[in-house]
């Protein structure tokens, strides 16, 4: 009897003790990078997203042509790019790729959809996976927000491959 006691009162001992440990751990503030990651990935989706709206109204306005001399082209293009940087470090992540482009559906107002958005995504990671005007791009437009010219060096930069994805969309 006495070692069924000693026993009994061994196994509360002991499932208390990893009770409390993992009580006490829950109340810890823990770093979650996953979820940090997701929150990046869509909100720069978010941005890239409503940046691709605007830049393609704006080319069906003016005759399905990219018009990188036209200030607000030259500005959502700057704010494209921003959105897209994160691409750069993470165009292989499939869950970053996956919430950037629910941003980017969820904005987008039905201009990417479910359909199309690997498309997009892809379109948009091959144009900036490479390229340093990524960083060169953000940066110009923190540094000269006051000088046009150096957006539209960065719109410029990018005519061809926007172009030919706001082409792809063919509404």
């Amino acid at each position: 009897m006495k070692k069924i006691l000693c026993f009994s009162v061994a196994v509360l001992m002991l499932t208390g003790c990893g009770f409390m440990k993992n009580s006490t751990a829950s109340n810890v503030p823990q770093s979650n990078t996953t979820a940090t990651t997701t929150t990046n990935a869509l909100s720069a989706g978010q941005g890239a997203g409503n940046a691709l709206l605007q830049l393609y109204n704006q080319y069906k306005a003016d005759g399905n042509k990219y018009d990188y001399s036209n200030m607000q082209n030259v500005l959502n293009t700057v704010s494209l790019l921003a959105n897209c940087e994160g691409l750069k470090s993470n165009y292989k992540d499939k869950t970053y790729l996956t919430d950037f482009g629910k941003g980017m559906i969820a904005s987008s107002l039905g201009l990417v959809t479910q359909n199309n958005v690997q498309t997009v995504t892809n379109s948009l990671v091959d144009m900036v996976k490479n390229s340093e005007t990524v960083q060169t791009a953000t940066t110009q437009a923190q540094n000269t927000a006051s000088t046009a010219a150096g957006y539209a060096n960065t719109a410029a930069q990018y005519a061809g491959a926007l172009s030919t994805l706001l082409s792809a969309f063919g509404k």
